[in-house]
């Protein structure tokens, strides 16, 4: 029986991807093709015809690897959307929703800023959270590979989707009126959503790219340090030690005494 995971490594020698994705297409397609091999033998066919029709499969050996080529450009993208954008956004819009949730069921209170209708409510505490757990979305996404702008939209994931939800209030608002033919008070309406706007969007807007920011330049310099220190590294000679040149000699110069 042929070697079909050598065959398929010859024959798909050229498919520019990472080692582990080519050596990943490498064993399920051999694997597909030892499955089918297996298949034909079973059927009653001899074995050289049942190599062949295998390998009639794949007939077109450069055709294959370029759909192949094709297929993983399209999936890439998608998953460095996934693992640098979507999943540390929704993990801090989800930990900053539970915290304050907690926040609310333990008694905590918010504090009124301002006075008479003007005066907005602040959750302290969860404010103080925000840059944490905004630099935690930032770690995510740098660490999936993303580039500053996909970070730091990632640390601000929660304010960016709770003002996709206001601004949907308006159109809604006006959809009931419609429905209920009963007059909405716009200027009431934008108000409000200017108030909650600024207690629920603004302000923890900043504080979570504060925090998102600030992990960047972090990893940024930590970055730098490293390379600098390894390009040191590279750059510095070894220097030996005297007393361990002497012990290193010690052996030949007793030898060469015997030798007199």
């Amino acid at each position: 029986m042929p070697n079909w995971q050598e065959l398929v490594r010859q024959h798909l020698s050229g498919l520019t991807l990472d080692t582990a994705e080519r050596d990943e297409i490498h064993a399920e397609l051999a694997a597909h093709l030892e499955e089918s091999y297996e298949v034909f033998c079973a059927e009653g066919f001899p074995q050289r015809e049942a190599v062949e029709r295998t390998l009639a499969q794949a007939a077109d050996w450069q055709d294959l690897q370029r759909k192949i080529l094709i297929a993983m450009r399209r999936k890439q993208p998608m998953q460095k959307r996934v693992h640098q954008l979507w999943i540390p956004g929704l993990l801090t819009m989800m930990l900053s929703t539970i915290f304050v949730i907690a926040l609310q069921k333990l008694g905590f209170q918010p504090r009124l800023v301002g006075s008479g209708p003007s005066g907005t409510l602040f959750y302290a505490s969860w404010l103080a959270s925000l840059p944490f757990i905004g630099a935690l979305g930032t770690y995510l996404s740098a660490r999936g590979g993303g580039l500053l702008g996909t970070a730091l939209l990632a640390s601000v994931f929660p304010a960016l989707a709770l003002t996709a939800v206001f601004l949907l209030l308006f159109p809604i608002d006006f959809v009931v009126e419609r429905v209920i033919r009963m007059p909405v008070d716009f200027g009431t309406v934008a108000a409000a959503l200017l108030r909650d706007g600024i207690e629920w969007i603004l302000v923890p807007g900043a504080a979570l790219l504060a925090g998102g920011f600030l992990m960047h330049r972090g990893l940024l310099s930590l970055l730098l340090f490293v390379s600098r220190e390894a390009h040191a590294c590279q750059h510095t000679p070894v220097q030996r030690d005297a007393k361990t040149d002497m012990r290193h000699d010690m052996p030949s110069c007793a030898q060469d005494c015997k030798t007199n």
